[in-house]
């Protein structure tokens, strides 16, 4: 095993002073393609603990992928509500405008009514005291 040249050994790499490159842990080691970018990885069969924890990472990736779907279900769900809610409220400020304008129309129509009353009124309090002022001349 010391002869290994990926392990660091006597034939190991001059390149890298004897140590295997881009090593991360007992029973992995990287060995460099013929010319290439490539890295190739080569996993040690005396550590076998390697698939547990894959198997481990294989679990956590699918509860985060769990949950990403669930954040995006519920993001969606979200987005729908503030889109209808803001249907409502723009139904409700149509309401709300439509009910101004009425008001406004209904003000200005009693309005007109109102200083026609109060014109009648005048004239009818103006003719009793003509009428008034006649019977007390006598």
């Amino acid at each position: 095993m010391a002869s290994n040249p990926h392990r660091g050994g006597a034939g190991g790499s001059s390149l890298y002073g004897g140590a295997a490159p881009y090593r991360s842990r007992d029973g992995l080691s990287t060995r460099s393609g013929a010319g290439s970018e490539e890295i190739q990885l080569r996993i040690d069969p005396m550590h076998s603990d390697l698939d547990d924890e894959i198997t481990g990472l294989h679990g956590q990736v699918r509860q985060l992928k769990n949950i990403a779907q669930e954040i995006g279900s519920e993001a969606k769900f979200q987005r729908d509500f503030l889109d209808e809610l803001q249907m409502t409220l723009i139904r409700a400020q149509a309401g709300v405008k439509n009910n101004i304008r009425k008001l406004n129309l209904s003000i200005i129509q009693s309005g007109n009514n109102h200083i026609m009353h109060v014109l009648l009124f005048a004239l009818f309090c103006f003719f009793i005291l003509y009428m008034w002022s006649k019977m007390f001349k006598r």
